[in-house]
């Protein structure tokens, strides 16, 4: 799998609240991945100056990298749930990784929107498998070019299979009709 490129992702496709929260949860683990911050310490920074333009009602022109205009509760779940779920997601991961990889082995950005992801499928059953998995391989364009896309679909599409049978059992009947 190649190493990103960046930290930041390219142009978002979408501008909507809640994909830039997950664009800024992947960053903020990514963060926390590299430099061992406490999720506290990421969230309020990311918070104060990131979405900051929003929250003090700004009219901002959004870079490729701000978050104005993103969701910072949704943001702040997500990041405190991975970490908070952390020793659950870990473990699905790798069992869905091709054989000889573990997720520590897993380019850092590629992990990050690995177990963001994982988090939503185990603990946000408000939000439909489809959107899940369809949020983070856009998640994955953004920040990638080559296969890890695929990869991201890969290993959230087997796992909603297990973490949430129900759902994607429904789907599929109602498809099939």
């Amino acid at each position: 799998m190649s190493e990103a490129t960046r930290s930041t992702p390219r142009q978002a496709e979408t501008r909507q609240p809640r994909h830039l929260a997950r664009i800024g949860a992947v960053q903020a683990l990514y963060q926390m991945d590299l430099s061992g911050t406490d999720a506290g310490e990421v969230i309020q920074q990311f918070v104060e100056c990131r979405f900051a333009a929003t929250e003090a009602g700004q009219d901002a022109d959004p870079s490729d990298d701000d978050l104005i205009g993103g969701d910072a509760k949704f943001f702040s779940d997500i990041v405190e749930g991975v970490v908070r779920r952390q020793r659950d997601i870990d473990p699905l991961i790798d069992r869905q990784l091709a054989d000889g990889w573990r997720l520590k082995r897993v380019d850092s950005i590629l992990r990050a929107i690995l177990r963001a992801g994982v988090y939503e499928l185990i603990d946000r059953s408000d939000i439909p498998v489809r959107v899940v998995i369809n949020e983070y391989i856009n998640v994955g364009h953004a920040f990638f070019s080559d296969d890890e896309p695929r990869v991201i679909n890969g290993v959230l599409h087997a796992l909603s299979g297990e973490v949430r049978a129900r759902e994607v059992a429904s789907h599929d009947a109602s498809r099939s009709k």
